[in-house]
């Protein structure tokens, strides 16, 4: 019997994957690399430190340590303004009602994003209070599809893996379910989120009723 749903956050409920691609193109740019839509889905799911490695290997740069940091941490402050103009209805068509249906039949719901931004596009999409326990990025050690992130929002939701239902957009995502001993809901490409025990176009298109049938 499930008793709870944990969903990633940017493909899931909300696009902030196209402002994170954004800042990333804009710092590759910087770099003098070329980085392209289609080498930005390797960086779904995973940490902005990893992503960053990503980008330095597309680009067949070597940084310090420190350097890194402070790229990473000058990505981030763009991203940050980037999402600054996100508004309630950018949220993807039937989510927010999704969540509130879950929620009067009794389920328990958390976020579990690997964005260490997860707080600020929550607050502003005015959604924060439909969740129970919300994990992000400054929580966790290890990134997608580690299946800390997950483990930990059971935890935080007071049940058992098994029980749980999560929602992700990325392969890393669906693997990290995986590893934790829940059920997963892919959302997007069948191609990528082959390991999913069902795929949806939309988060919403999945039918509350059909949880306990994965």
């Amino acid at each position: 019997m499930i008793k709870a749903v944990i969903f990633d956050l940017d493909g899931v409920i909300v696009d902030t994957a196209h402002y994170h691609y954004v800042a990333w193109q804009r710092l590759a740019k910087e770099l003098g690399i070329s980085f392209t839509e289609k080498e930005n889905e390797r960086l779904k799911g995973v940490s902005r430190m990893h992503s960053l490695e990503i980008i330095l290997e597309i680009g067949g740069v070597t940084l310090s340590q420190a350097k890194k940091e402070e790229l990473a941490t000058k990505k981030n402050s763009w991203f940050v303004e980037y999402i600054e103009a996100i508004r309630p209805e950018e949220i993807f068509k039937g989510v927010k009602e999704m969540l509130q249906e879950l929620r009067t039949q009794g389920f328990r719901v958390a976020l579990a994003s690997s964005s260490k931004n997860a707080e600020t596009v929550l607050r502003l999409l005015q959604i924060k209070n439909m969740f129970d326990a919300v994990v992000d990025g400054t929580m966790i050690k290890n990134s997608k599809p580690d299946p800390e992130i997950f483990l930990l929002a059971a935890s935080k939701l007071g049940v058992s893996p098994d029980v749980c239902v999560v929602f992700e957009d990325a392969e890393a995502g669906v693997e990290a379910a995986l590893a934790a001993g829940m059920k997963c809901v892919g959302v997007g490409s069948a191609d990528q989120l082959g390991k999913a025990h069902a795929i949806v176009k939309s988060t919403a298109d999945f039918p509350i009723s059909k949880l306990n049938s994965l």
